[in-house]
């Protein structure tokens, strides 16, 4: 793979001038979600450049009369927040495939079909994705568009987008056993020890792996650990 392959061009036309930098497009999709990245790393090398194709590097003087510094991870701040991102066709296609995918495991996972209760599996909801003519921004995270793909794809499938709250009371000596799992599964909103010895949890589960969910709870727990469905 070829840094032109592995890395993305962003770039920025400031001040009359044309600004470009390379770098990781997973980096620029944290960047944009507001997550800690490290450009440096992030970055194929330490350079702004006028055109990176042509290998021809900015001038430090225009930097910084644009920029006010010659600091490229400061200026590559700039130019991915302000900019746009060049991707080629190949890195288009590939980067859409895998966000559809993202999606789709997502809406897999916290929802169901309200006529049978069973989650929707992720190659159907890709289908219903594709026949919606759904818009995937790239450079977005994969969380952020889920509301948006729901409501594209509810007019094609029977879809409802739920979590489950599980109510647990676990035996002191299943607790290390299960305690990880369940915190894999979903998100432990309430927890506490009981005066009779006893763990008791509230466990937020996405509906699609309710089923998936108990399951594991009684094999983990040896049909010592109970789980309620609270209404």
């Amino acid at each position: 793979m070829t840094v032109l392959e592995k890395y993305v061009v962003a770039r920025l036309e400031k001040g009359g001038k044309k600004f470009e930098i390379l770098v990781d497009p997973q980096a620029v999709e944290d960047f944009l979600a507001g997550k800690e990245v490290d450009l440096a790393e992030a970055m194929a090398t330490l350079e702004v450049w006028r055109d990176v194709r042509k290998a021809e590097k900015a001038n430090r003087d225009d930097l910084i009369e644009v920029f006010g510094t010659d600091d490229p991870v400061e200026i590559a701040k700039v130019i991915i927040r302000e900019g746009r991102i060049q991707l080629t066709t190949e890195q288009r296609r590939k980067r859409l495939e895998e966000k559809m995918k993202k999606i789709a495991d997502i809406i897999s996972r916290y929802s169901i079909n309200p006529q049978t209760g069973a989650p929707h599996p992720p190659q159907r909801i890709l289908k219903a994705m594709e026949e919606a003519s759904v818009h995937i921004d790239l450079f977005k995270d994969a969380e952020a568009q889920v509301q948006d793909v729901l409501k594209a794809i509810q007019s094609i499938l029977p879809i409802r987008y739920e979590v489950v709250k599980m109510a647990i009371k676990c035996p002191p000596e299943y607790y290390g056993k299960i305690y990880g799992d369940l915190k894999r599964y979903g998100k432990i909103a309430k927890e506490e020890w009981g005066a009779d010895g006893f763990w008791y949890a509230v466990v937020e589960v996405p509906a699609g792996l309710q089923v998936e969910f108990l399951d594991m709870i009684n094999k983990r727990g040896r049909g010592n650990v109970q789980a309620v469905i609270m209404r």
